[in-house]
């Protein structure tokens, strides 16, 4: 099965689980072997896996299910096995929740997946966005588990020239904690900065994804610096690696390309602050066509080394 899913990350100790921590992982798949009265825990794999305190709007995952547990979903209702799986979910995961019925984690949509369908190998990128309040009038309380209570002035003209030099295939070993074994290379499709508008000002960097809110509505992220961040695949903190470098910028400490020059060293620099988790979103994650999967599957498991140029 294909789940859609989001979370607030704020009350959970990331994605992964890990024993005694609440995670999302943790109880997702708890709810799930209640829910499909499963003879053994379900296992999720996920598109990416988010730190504690990062949130998810349009994170994906995947779960292997004998198929009589799908088919005996419906019950005695008339409803396809995805939605009642949805709604039974909600009811579960809403158990407790304050407000009541409320839930920080929530399936949107439960499908079959396509043969050949891997939740991790299989995207072709994954879309985060960081949002920042510079200024008071910025500071939403509604929204402040989500957003960045910055308390200098930012430039973000500066911070996205400095962002648009990092763009590309490299080895973020810099911009990452490294992990045995793993590789640090990564392609960087998209990585900018802007100050977002007023009432009807753009949701997003243009041409970066799907905007948000209602267009003409009011915009709530009206007055933020948002940094739009687009890869194939990501590294252990390296977006909040690459936001803390330009932050750096934005507050005049650096210049525009000293993330280039960070990045080309190749090894951590003190002088890098990895920005807070609760600012960071993931927003998307995309797929190729369901015959394309199998190749795209068998492409990322590759380890990857730099492409020589010319």
């Amino acid at each position: 099965m294909r789940l859609d899913l989001a979370y607030d990350g704020t009350a959970f100790a990331g994605w992964a689980t890990q024993p005694g921590l609440r995670t999302v992982q943790g109880v997702l798949e708890e709810a799930l072997t209640t829910v499909l009265r499963l003879d053994r825990p379900a296992r999720l794999t996920v598109a990416g896996r988010t730190d504690a305190g990062v949130h998810a709007r349009g994170q994906v995952a995947h779960v292997d299910v004998p198929p009589a547990a799908w088919h005996a979903l419906p019950g005695r209702g008339d409803r396809p096995p995805g939605e009642a799986l949805v709604a039974r979910l909600a009811g579960v995961l809403g158990r407790g929740g304050t407000p009541r019925g409320a839930a920080d984690v929530v399936v949107r949509r439960a499908s079959l997946a396509p043969a050949g369908f891997d939740a991790r190998f299989g995207a072709l990128w994954r879309r985060y966005a960081y949002r920042i309040a510079d200024g008071v009038a910025g500071r939403d309380p509604l929204h402040r588990a989500e957003v960045l209570w910055h308390p200098r002035p930012l430039d973000a003209v500066a911070m996205d020239d400095a962002a648009g030099r990092l763009v590309g295939e490299h080895d973020f070993a810099a911009y990452c904690r490294p992990r045995e074994g793993a590789t640090t290379i990564r392609t960087l499709q998209a990585f900018g900065f802007h100050r977002v508008g007023g009432s009807d000002g753009p949701r997003e960097r243009p041409g970066t994804g799907e905007p948000r809110g209602t267009p003409g509505g009011p915009n709530e992220d009206g007055g933020l610096v948002v940094a739009t961040v687009r890869a194939d695949a990501f590294c252990h903190s390296m977006v909040r690696a690459l936001v803390g470098a330009c932050l750096a910028v934005g507050e005049g400490r650096r210049d525009a390309g000293w993330p280039a020059e960070v990045l080309a060293a190749g090894r951590r620099d003190p002088g890098v602050t990895v920005a807070a988790a609760h600012g960071l979103t993931l927003e998307e994650v995309a797929y190729p066509p369901d015959a394309a999967l199998a190749a795209r599957v068998a492409q990322a498991r590759n380890v990857r080394s730099l492409t020589p140029p010319g």
